[in-house]
């Protein structure tokens, strides 16, 4: 017992790495056979009991789960190739199957936009939310007087395709079921999906059962965002870009030269200075009020000493030295143009001071 006691958390640790390969083995175990409409799934969604009532019926049904396994089987006239799980399917994978099929009856169960396009249907299927049952209403003698209700369904716009869309036959030994819940454990025995779910697929005295993967696909079945576009959407979005670009051109307006407006109000210079300066000190920026600083000692000394609005600054510096009697080095170091910026707080106030003193000493006579 001291040994469990001392070695608890390595015991919780095994424990649940063993539970945890326990339910991946589950559940790698169940999903073999535990999709919607497998043929070996016993679940509501599965489709086993259609493939047990084909069997009673004197069919010989073969389930095959890899196009490899589907290519080794034998088909021929005789033989009804059914493919449910169409989304798995990609262009190498379909080309395999319409090559192996050409003798057989090939019915896909709810295939996508991608796969009919590849068998030549124009027009993209639509889904669609059934309430109530829907008669045959087509040429068709095997789905006389029979009617099929599902929750939702996928209609086919072909021509001559049965109860409504979605029974559909674009070419011959092609058929396109909509009604993949007509097949299913829990819906097959709704209005008369079971006859006609019995005379779809035992048709012929062969049923090959194709349930694809994304490991029969190869690199040149990726997914790209154009595939999953509809091919409508490519040139309304070029429209779309035209119509804004002539928008833009005709509401545009150019922008002129910039216009001067007296203000509404008189603001009086120390309220400006003194609005600038909390700016200045809200953003920290002590080097542009410096500068600021410098700048308007400049032009007050130049003007004291006559030497014009925009005088040199050595020529200033000079002036200042021989007006006040300072060094000329304290007065470059004070407000020319190459003086360092104050960093902190109390070097601005100090700066601001000096620059006061230096304008004192240049309007004293």
């Amino acid at each position: 017992m001291s040994w469990v006691r001392r070695h608890r958390a390595l015991l919780l640790v095994l424990t649940g790495l063993v539970v945890a390969v326990a339910i991946v083995a589950v559940t790698d175990a169940r999903t073999t056979s535990g999709g919607r409409l497998d043929p070996d799934n016993p679940d509501p969604a599965g489709a086993q009991a259609v493939v047990r009532v084909l069997a009673d019926q004197g069919v010989d049904v073969t389930v095959v789960r890899d196009a490899d396994a589907l290519d080794r089987t034998a088909v021929d006239a005789d033989t009804t190739v059914v493919v449910t799980s169409t989304d798995q399917l990609g262009r190498s994978t379909i080309r395999r199957l319409r090559t192996h099929t050409a003798d057989a009856t090939l019915v896909l169960v709810e295939p996508g936009p991608g796969t009919t396009r590849a068998l030549g249907v124009k027009a993209p299927p639509s889904a669609v939310t059934m309430t109530e049952a829907r008669p045959a209403d087509c040429d068709e003698p095997r789905y006389d007087g029979l009617d099929v209700v599902v929750d939702r369904g996928v209609e086919y716009p072909v021509d001559g395709s049965c109860f409504g869309g979605l029974l559909a036959e674009p070419a011959a030994g092609t058929v396109l079921l909509g009604a993949g819940d007509a097949l299913s454990n829990d819906q097959v025995l709704r209005a008369g999906n079971a006859a006609v779910a019995l005379r779809l697929l035992g048709e012929h005295p062969r049923l090959v059962w194709y349930v694809p993967s994304l490991d029969d696909l190869v690199a040149d079945d990726g997914v790209s965002l154009a595939t999953l576009l509809p091919d409508w959407l490519r040139p309304a979005l070029w429209l779309g870009l035209l119509t804004v670009i002539a928008l833009m051109l005709w509401r545009g307006r150019r922008f002129g030269a910039l216009a001067t407006e007296p203000l509404p109000v008189v603001v009086k210079a120390i309220e400006t200075t003194r609005s600038r300066g909390r700016l200045y000190r809200k953003a920290g920026d002590r080097g542009h009020a410096a500068a600021a600083l410098r700048a308007a000692a400049r032009e007050r000394a130049a003007t004291r000493l006559r030497l014009g609005a925009h005088p040199d600054p050595a020529v200033l510096v000079r002036e200042l030295a021989r007006q006040t009697g300072r060094p000329a080095e304290d007065i470059e170091r004070l407000l020319g143009p190459t003086a360092p910026a104050p960093t902190t707080d109390h070097d601005l106030i100090t700066l601001a001071s000096s620059l006061a003193e230096l304008d004192r000493e240049v309007r004293r006579p």
